[in-house]
């Protein structure tokens, strides 16, 4: 049962599958957008125009003053609702915010680093020739560049350094 869910754990957590339901509930939410953008605010306005069309009057002839009811009835809609489609919006904004704090928080766990041992450094494989200069087999004791005896060098750099240190 373990292995089930460490397998799903890591369906889960793989980017295409959070991409994707990212991706899904974005667009579910900007669906309320663009639905409350034509029922809201393009309806209304389009009602009005047809009824102003169908030579309809938009002013009541009691009170003097426009009466769009109308044209609300024409296509059976209401009055144009500005506030419902601010509201739309605010929401998509909040849902797009809680969306991206929940994906960034997601990321930055699966960015975190597992504890492995540090590796300690490799052991030299190569030194120097101390005469030429060039890399030689670490186990050499001639440098098939120069012939020099490498241990013998060595030693004499190391008595050499020795005189100079008492020197100073």
């Amino acid at each position: 049962m373990s292995k089930f869910i460490t397998e799903f754990k890591e369906f889960v957590m793989r980017g295409n599958v959070l991409d994707l339901a990212v991706g899904v509930i974005i667009g579910g939410a900007f669906n309320t957008i663009v639905t409350s953008l034509c029922n809201d605010v393009i309806m209304p306005g389009i009602g009005w125009i047809v009824s102003a069309v169908s030579g309809q009057s938009f002013v009541n002839a009691e009170t003097g003053q426009p009466d769009f009811s109308k044209a609300t009835e024409a296509l059976n809609v209401g009055p144009i609702g500005f506030g419902k489609f601010a509201a739309a919006i605010i929401n998509f904004l909040l849902m797009a915010l809680i969306i991206f704090i929940l994906v960034k928080s997601i990321n930055k766990l699966m960015a975190i680093p597992k504890k492995k041992k540090e590796e300690e450094p490799a052991a030299p494989t190569t030194k120097k020739c101390p005469f030429c200069i060039s890399e030689i087999d670490i186990a050499a004791t001639r440098c098939p560049h120069c012939t020099a005896v490498i241990e013998l060098a060595a030693e004499a750099l190391a008595e050499d350094d020795k005189k100079e240190t008492v020197k100073k």
